[in-house]
């Protein structure tokens, strides 16, 4: 595969981190964001070890400045793969969520990725080519009590990438999102814990009884099944896979 600039959001840790590790590995040029520089600066440092080279610069999603910020520094570098990564989570029953809480789960997950196609998309334009993978979740297809932000962003996510594959249709430009179900990372392990309180059971039973209960596999998607599926999704073979929801579940959904 020929080598690919992708710039990757909420990378700092998680499955961002595993993402740009293993395409950094192949052989791509990487760009890292996330919240603050701090962050960025230790995932750098982190990659290096790894032996990965990868630029990074601080974005919050959610802010237009940050955005405006990174388009500055990006000025002139081309852009051939966008991850839309970034992500939190927040698990209460609707009654108890704090609504500012609700809110800034849909601009991270949601308006975020919106607004990084918005800003990138005549960059991909103009070159003539694009990929853009939104990092989505089960949650886009299926839902789970006590996670009504989360399930409305990722549901939203995959809507609003349907749109713009209708609206890059003619160019070779696509937008795709990845599914997976329950990845092993600091995000998940809050939910367990989260869960626990929310249900009043242990974190054993949490994973077991809820988290891979629906999953025939039993098991939690490995960070590296996702990077493969970027890899295929981000290749020129992949040009007419577009709008399309990719769904690492365990067989989850076809029950």
């Amino acid at each position: 595969m020929t080598s690919q600039t992708m710039l990757i959001t909420g990378a700092a840790s998680g499955i961002g981190y595993g993402v740009a590790k293993s395409m950094g590995l192949k052989g791509h040029d990487i760009i890292i964001t996330d919240i603050n520089q701090q962050r960025v600066d230790e995932a750098l440092s982190l990659l290096a070890k790894d032996g990965v080279t990868a630029t990074g610069y601080p974005l919050d999603v959610t802010s237009s400045e940050d955005l405006d910020n990174l388009m500055a520094n990006l000025d002139g570098v081309r852009i051939d793969v966008l991850i839309n990564n970034a992500g939190i989570q927040h698990v209460s029953r609707l009654e108890d969520f704090p609504m500012d809480k609700w809110q800034l789960i849909l601009d991270v997950l949601l308006v975020g990725p919106t607004r990084s196609c918005q800003k990138i998309l005549p960059k991909m334009r103009a070159q003539g080519f694009g990929r853009i993978i939104n990092i989505g979740s089960i949650h886009g297809l299926v839902a789970s009590p006590f996670k009504s932000a989360y399930v409305a962003a990722k549901h939203g996510l995959i809507g609003f990438s349907k749109v713009i594959a209708l609206e890059t249709a003619d160019t070779d430009i696509t937008i795709n999102t990845i599914c997976p179900a329950y990845v092993k990372t600091a995000l998940v392990e809050k939910q367990i814990a989260d869960q626990a309180k929310q249900h009043g059971m242990s974190e054993a039973d949490v994973i077991d009884k809820i988290m891979l209960e629906p999953m025939p596999k039993k098991s939690f998607i490995d960070i590296e099944e996702i990077a493969h599926t970027v890899e295929f999704l981000a290749s020129k073979q992949a040009r007419n896979m577009t709008g399309q929801a990719l769904v690492l579940d365990g067989g989850w959904t076809v029950k």
